[in-house]
């Protein structure tokens, strides 16, 4: 997208499941909630950075080694609803943009980028 100076692609509502089985296998790493594309992520081996808010990473945590999960365990958390029954979604809304970086730079961190489907792997961030 253009916020991201054209390193970011949105799909949405653009793929079927198994495009986007192929595109996370390819995908050098993904940013998701808590839902069932973060665990296919997970499963094609897609480094995760997942997030939680009205749901609990203790409860349905990714299955791979290769995920940071970003939870603010605020008290109202986690209620486990669609809509938030306070108002407010503040558990999803007070995760910063920065918090989800440096989440994406540990995982850079602890294992090296990979080519994914044939291309180059992309530069670290400064």
């Amino acid at each position: 997208t253009a916020a991201s100076g054209g390193a970011c692609t949105d799909l949405t509502g653009r793929t079927t499941l198994e495009d986007v089985i192929d595109l996370m296998s390819c995908a050098q790493a993904a940013v998701a909630n808590d839902s069932g594309l973060m665990h296919i992520a997970a499963a094609t081996g897609c480094p995760v950075v997942g997030l939680y808010g009205s749901t609990s990473p203790l409860h349905t945590p990714p299955l791979s080694e290769r995920s940071e999960l970003l939870w603010l365990g605020l008290e109202c958390s986690p209620c486990f609803k669609r809509d938030c029954p306070l108002g407010h979604f503040h558990c999803m809304e007070h995760i910063r943009p920065e918090q989800v970086l440096q989440a994406l730079d540990r995982l850079r961190a602890q294992v090296p980028a990979a080519a994914g489907c044939g291309g180059p792997a992309a530069p670290a961030r400064p």
